[in-house]
């Protein structure tokens, strides 16, 4: 008569199965979401990598086809060709002049109402920072029209006042995220400085803007990219060759009849480079400005 011997799976083998399973199943799922995302990371950078790979391509070649990824030969002289073919460092210096302006209005002026409607208490004060949040339904073609009657009236056009004074009244969603922030700060601060003597501007300037640097970082960071890249309120009030952005300044490549596409992308890339740096010297500061201002879905 044969014998049947059954055989049964350990404790112990059974335990190590259910933590490799485990292990497998979390690790995967992690991988999965990983490769998810780089995937998207490449496409994003596609146009990117795309606009320096054509900057690094002979002229005339960056419309050949079949088109190339990798330019058969480096053309580096495209980079200097750029300063001496338009007054680039004109333009540099330019927009650096109304961007770093624009920054230091922005941070000062948004985090001083942020201050106003998240910690002081006065008549209206809700009201009032409703209407804040209402502006940023409208457009800027909306406003286009009468800012320009307004700066024309003022003699600021061809200057870089419009570029630069509005921001220093406060951005609405600056002032939204000053608020969000300055919220979470507890209030024992404000009164144990009050009871010290101190009044609000003291409390703003010692007290609450030293504990806000990812909150200050987060606009810097947000407000030096609009001004850099902006390209329609420069080409509205600005009409001098010598008052040019570096967004105006790269049309210069574009002419009637030819447009040097390889010198465009070299000027595109050096002018991406700043916001890049900007972005990856304060990348910790603004990581954490953005999950404590009410946009990480807290």
């Amino acid at each position: 008569m044969a014998k049947v011997y059954a055989t049964a799976e350990s404790p112990s083998a059974s335990r190590k199965t259910g933590q490799a399973n485990a292990l497998w199943t979390k690790y995967g799922a992690r991988l999965g979401i990983h490769l998810l995302i780089g995937i998207g990371a490449l496409f994003m950078l596609f146009p990117f990598l795309w606009t320096v790979s054509t900057s690094l391509k002979l002229p005339g070649s960056a419309l050949s086809w079949p088109p190339t990824f990798i330019p058969d030969t480096f053309h580096w002289q495209n980079y200097l060709e750029v300063w001496s073919i338009v007054p680039f460092l004109t333009y540099f210096t330019n927009t650096t002049i109304i961007t770093l302006t624009t920054v230091l209005g922005s941070v000062l002026s948004s985090s001083l109402v942020g201050y106003a409607f998240a910690r002081l208490r006065f008549p209206g004060r809700d009201t009032l920072f409703i209407a804040c949040l209402s502006t940023m339904m409208l457009p800027f073609v909306v406003m286009m029209i009468p800012r320009y009657i307004l700066f024309r009236n003022l003699g600021w056009i061809d200057t870089f006042m419009p570029l630069i004074v509005p921001e220093w009244f406060g951005v609405a969603v600056y002032i939204f995220f000053s608020r969000q922030f300055f919220r979470g700060l507890p209030m024992e601060y404000d009164e144990a400085a009050r009871i010290d003597g101190a009044n609000s501007w003291w409390i703003w300037y010692r007290i609450i803007l030293p504990m806000s640097k990812p909150l200050l970082a987060s606009i810097a960071i947000l407000a030096f990219r609009d001004s850099w890249n902006d390209f329609l309120a420069p080409l509205i009030y600005l009409q001098s060759d010598e008052r040019l952005t570096l967004a105006l300044g790269l049309v210069k490549f574009r002419g009637y009849y030819r447009t040097e596409w390889s010198l465009m992308m070299a000027g595109a890339t050096l002018m991406t480079l700043p916001v890049l740096l900007m972005f990856f010297l304060f990348q910790r500061y603004f990581l954490q400005g953005i999950s404590f201002s009410g946009l990480a879905g807290r």
